[in-house]
């Protein structure tokens, strides 16, 4: 059976797929790929399933060697990419011959990358799923030197995209629509204008599991604690400091500080895509029709 051994991993590397849903009420999180577009793109360039596991890759730095040809793909954040020493294109299927080395530089623009190969990353599931989930410590352990990943038999489907057209990530400024509360009552009447008007930095304290923001604080009405509540993915909980955190792909299910507004699911995979020190803004999503 072909497989990946891992040479190097860089800042973070993990095993994701589409999470492991459904367990919420035991106190476990989905996790999955922090930007699901990009996981599920670089599945589609191989033609795997889209909840085919694939490597999750944080600021580049990633290693693997083939055991056995294997073809990959690699998107979300571009980064220089090598094929047994040779440039190699992003986006596009890639053959990786036995005993070559596939390597992943820091991409210039975004966070993570996300590499495919076909027949999906094939370790064993933990409730459904072989997403690696650091905060509930589920999963396949992160990726470390010397680890090696199987790799599935290949689907019936073959790839039918040299290249796909993937748009260029921002550079200055991330806008992010969101939706006011559940619990904006809690805050001062001039607390929400603050967040849709002002900018915030995101911040070198961020991970999978939420992005830690500085800039205005976002100040309370009430004082005292909230009960535990549910969350969600995008949730903007903002703890007695004052200061915003949105919650990523690893959150916890539940927590007791306030949230003031919660991010539209199409934007959290530009969200999971902002490096420290990328400034953002918050609008107020357009109702439906």
């Amino acid at each position: 059976m072909p497989a990946l051994e891992v040479r190097a991993t860089g800042m973070l590397a993990t095993v994701q797929d589409t999470g492991r849903t459904g367990f919420a009420a035991l106190g476990v999180g989905a996790s999955g790929a922090a930007d699901q577009r990009s996981h599920a793109l670089a599945n589609r360039l191989v033609a795997n399933p889209a909840d085919a596991a694939t490597v999750e890759v944080t600021f580049g730095g990633l290693r693997v060697r083939a055991r056995g040809t294997v073809t990959v793909a690699v998107t979300g954040a571009p980064c220089p990419l090598t094929v047994a020493g040779r440039s190699a294109a992003m986006d596009a299927p890639l053959v990786v011959p036995d005993g070559a080395e596939l390597s992943l530089g820091a991409p210039a623009r975004g966070l993570r990358s996300y590499v495919a190969v076909r027949g999906g990353v094939a370790v064993e599931p933990v409730l459904g799923s072989r997403s690696t989930d650091i905060l509930a410590g589920l999963g396949p352990p992160v990726l470390a030197p010397g680890a090696v990943l199987p790799v599935g038999p290949p689907p019936a489907a073959f790839p039918n995209v040299d290249v796909a057209a993937v748009p260029a990530l921002t550079a200055d400024l991330l806008v992010l629509s969101a939706v006011p509360g559940p619990r904006d009552d809690w805050f001062r009447r001039e607390a929400l204008d603050t967040l849709f008007a002002a900018e915030y930095e995101v911040t070198s304290r961020s991970d999978r599991i939420g992005m830690r923001l500085a800039g205005p604080e976002l100040r309370r009405a009430r004082s005292g604690e909230l009960p535990s509540e549910g969350m969600v993915p995008g949730s903007v909980q903002v703890p007695p400091d004052g200061e915003p955190v949105l919650f990523l792909a690893d959150h916890p299910v539940t927590g007791g500080y306030p949230v003031i507004a919660v991010v539209a699911a199409a934007d959290l995979p530009l969200a999971a895509q902002a490096p420290p020190g990328m400034r953002l803004r918050f609008v107020r999503a357009r109702a439906r029709r």
